[in-house]
């Protein structure tokens, strides 16, 4: 069990962070969890910490969002993410994780210029699109696998279509569920579940139903507008974060 206090102060404002996000609220924030977490500890010891967390997150999810997702959507990005995380397993020897960060972190804030100097809020929805959706879902597969990053990939694809934000909050849920899911049996195998760190992780884990509600409850009271708004926003500081890591981590 990890022991050092500064680990812990950066991990719980880590836990909170992302199931804030895990729960609807903030979208790509739970990009910046593992980083902070960095900051302490190893990046691929803070990796194997956080994924059994985010699983107990996506459960609390599931059920603040039980029934409440876009099909369309699911059907359309999930079988990319799965050939996604496959990709990612098979290469995770060779996969440069900063190269990966800057990448996501450039298409970010790519994305999020687009979205501001083409109207913003007052654009039309996008049509799903399923050659773009499997892309984006692929490649939402392979961030999350090699550094828990498939959040802005996924916004890439989702926010254009302007789903209503419960809608939006949901679908996200269940699509980071299966994925994360599907990521435990690679990361057995790869050797990251030590006892160490799932000690540590269960220290943590009571902290992750409440984050996600709290996440949850923030959602469905904040309006549509200032929603999208929020989560367009949250992947500025997540996209100079990715940046930054890729370029001198």
């Amino acid at each position: 069990m990890i022991t050092d206090p500064v680990f812990y102060i950066l991990a719980v404002a880590a836990v909170m962070l992302i199931g804030l996000s895990k729960g609807g609220f903030g979208g790509a924030l739970a990009v910046l969890g593992v980083p902070l977490v960095a900051l302490a500890i190893p990046p691929v010891q803070a990796a194997a910490i956080f994924l059994p967390i985010l699983v107990i997150m996506d459960l609390a999810g599931l059920y603040a969002w039980r029934g409440v997702y876009d099909k369309r959507t699911l059907v359309i990005m999930l079988p990319g993410a799965l050939i996604g995380i496959a990709a990612g397993w098979l290469t995770a020897a060779y996969v440069n994780d900063n190269h990966i960060r800057l990448i996501v972190g450039t298409l970010a804030l790519a994305f999020v210029a687009q979205w501001w100097f083409s109207g913003r809020e007052r654009r039309t929805a996008t049509p799903h699109n399923r050659l773009k959706g499997r892309i984006w879902g692929m490649v939402a597969g392979f961030t999350s696998f090699v550094s828990h990053a498939g959040g802005p990939p996924f916004q890439m694809y989702s926010l254009p279509l302007k789903l209503d934000k419960a809608v939006y909050a949901g679908t996200g849920v269940v699509f980071f569920a299966v994925v994360n899911a599907v990521k435990l049996p690679p990361y057995f195998a790869l050797g990251q579940f030590t006892a160490q760190n799932l000690l540590t992780s269960a220290i943590l884990i009571p902290l992750a139903p409440l984050a996600t509600l709290a996440g949850a409850w923030l959602v469905k009271r904040v309006d549509q507008t200032l929603f999208y708004r929020v989560t367009y926003a949250a992947l500025i500081p997540v996209g100079l974060k990715l940046v930054w890591d890729g370029l001198f981590g």
